[in-house]
């Protein structure tokens, strides 16, 4: 029995260490186990399979009175395990981020396999001891079940520390009286454009915006109750969503009183299903600022957007080409983007570190919004002017060998691709590398992007570098109905490999493009 209970203890610690990819593949599919398993069916198939017999052969060893030849395999799958967790983290574009709620579940998961142990220690030799041995070599072998039993645990959990985080922010917010709140959502560009705005409007407000790409209700919560202090006159909120009804649940807590809509476009569409869908969506925020008898920026030069919105609707302002807001006379290269910046009856020369014609969008419905509030126009040339690239998004960065690297690895919508491609199309005299793994979420149009991607690719690049031997199809697929020089074609399975792809073409006068750097779900 002695054997028995180690083999146990061995086989619970490896589960632990077994359970950290599934907690981290929660985590990246926001914790919505649906999302989680679809991950889960296409990548863990085969590893489940396995880990189904090492439970099987476990389990007959033991029952077979062989407990020690048992535990010498449990020990020797521990140490494998605690390595490849140690390697997969290590390795991981985004590592699991060890959240109150990871630390949560992480406790149920100790919990449920150490009271299925103190259980069989205590009731050895009977029904219930067997049943709790077999639970607990169940659980440690297969891992996504420990992961879900450890969600279902803690979720009532979770609802009750959500409702409280969200009165508490609501409190914050109603206390605050002075406070204006500006509420950012489109398909894309709503994460530029909020830094654009904090960074203009703090030329005369003191502000707070939701850090990094907090868009989801609690990431909006946490900011509040963290960040908005007493001081605070303005507070900018992205707004993001995978599904109707989400932008709402947002400003049903922060309640805006303006908002800027960046986009509406074929994004998420695997769970948004249609175009429409999205653009309802998005416009939950000017819905709710309507009721409050505010205004919505819009973004004109939104096919989907112009196409949709009601023009009779007086609370929602255009931007772009046609309008008061706009930018005209635009040029941009190595150095950045100089343009002429129209703000209603104001005309300004404006130069900036950003690239790209979507950066520029972003910028004029940033400068619209900080001069509707007040924000002078001289204030906003010069911010504009001391703008930084944000971290990932067409960040030009100088690399090896003297080499130019275009960081753009936030970047992943139809739009902003193509453009980021034209942009390293304007470094004449160089060099110039894509490496991508293509578009996701983006359900039967997946396809089409990615073969319009590596169209785009063609016409700008001397070499083109493709992660993922998978995702690569439809655009070989594309560059196959072209006279491009197929040597200079590559498909790496990760990003490591591409780069030392890469490495054997750096020179002074090379720029590579890094397009859209996806979360490890996606990688295959």
């Amino acid at each position: 029995m002695v054997y028995i209970l180690i083999c146990l203890i061995l086989m619970a610690l490896s589960g632990i260490f077994s359970v950290t990819r599934q907690f981290q593949m929660l985590q990246q599919n926001s914790y919505y186990p649906s999302r989680y398993y679809k991950w889960m069916n296409n990548s863990y198939v085969i590893e489940l399979c396995f880990c189904s017999c090492l439970f099987c052969l476990c389990s007959v060893l033991i029952s077979a009175n062989k407990a020690l030849i048992a535990t010498i395999i449990s020990a020797f799958i521990l140490i494998i395990r605690i390595f490849r967790c140690l390697n997969t983290q290590k390795k991981s574009i985004k590592p699991l981020v060890f959240t109150s709620r990871i630390k949560r579940l992480y406790a149920a998961a100790i919990i449920i396999i150490a009271a299925l142990i103190t259980v069989f220690f205590f009731t050895q030799n009977t029904l219930l001891g067997e049943i709790m041995k077999i639970s607990c070599l169940a659980l440690s072998f297969i891992s996504p079940a420990l992961m879900l039993i450890s969600w279902i645990i803690t979720y009532p959990l979770e609802k009750a520390f959500g409702f409280y985080y969200i009165s508490d922010a609501k409190r914050i917010l109603k206390n605050h009286t002075n406070l204006k709140v500006i509420g950012i959502t489109g398909s894309f560009g709503k994460t530029t454009t909020k830094f654009i705005l904090n960074r203009i409007l703090s030329e005369k407000y003191n502000t707070v915006c939701t850090p990094q790409s907090f868009n989801t209700p609690m990431g909006v919560v946490r900011t509040i109750r963290e960040s908005i202090k007493p001081k605070t006159q303005i507070f900018i909120c992205e707004m993001g969503a995978k599904n109707k009804g989400d932008i709402k649940e947002i400003c049903d807590i922060v309640n805006p009183d303006c908002g800027i809509i960046t986009s509406v476009g074929a994004q998420h569409l695997e769970t948004f299903k249609s175009v429409d869908n999205v653009f309802e969506t998005k416009f939950e925020l000017a819905d709710a600022i309507k009721k409050k008898g505010g205004f919505t920026l819009i973004n004109n030069d939104s096919p989907d957007i112009l196409s949709r919105y009601d023009k009779t609707d007086n609370t929602l302002i255009p931007f772009g080409n046609d309008t008061d807001y706009r930018a005209q006379n635009i040029r941009y290269g190595p150095d950045g983007s100089k343009f002429r910046l129209y703000l209603n009856e104001e005309v300004l020369e404006v130069t900036t570190k950003l690239l790209g014609l979507h950066s520029v969008a972003d910028i004029v419905a940033a400068a619209a919004m900080a001069y509707k509030l007040g924000v002078k126009a001289d204030d906003i040339k010069f911010a504009i002017a001391a703008l930084k690239a944000t971290e990932h998004r067409l960040e030009l960065k100088p690399f090896k060998n003297g080499s130019l690297l275009i960081d753009d690895a936030y970047n992943s919508n139809p739009v902003g691709c193509l453009e980021a491609v034209r942009v390293l199309g304007c470094f004449d005299g160089m060099q110039k590398t894509v490496i991508t793994p293509g578009l996701i979420e983006l359900g039967d149009k997946e396809y089409e992007c990615n073969y319009q991607l590596a169209l785009e690719c063609t016409k700008y690049c001397d070499i083109i570098i493709l992660v993922g031997k998978n995702r690569a199809k439809p655009m070989l697929d594309a560059i196959d109905t072209t006279n491009f020089n197929k040597d200079k074609v590559f498909v790496a399975a990760g990003f490591a490999e591409a780069m030392q792809i890469y490495s054997q073409f750096i020179t002074n006068k090379s720029v590579v493009l890094l397009e859209n750097d996806l979360p490890d779900n996606y990688l295959n």
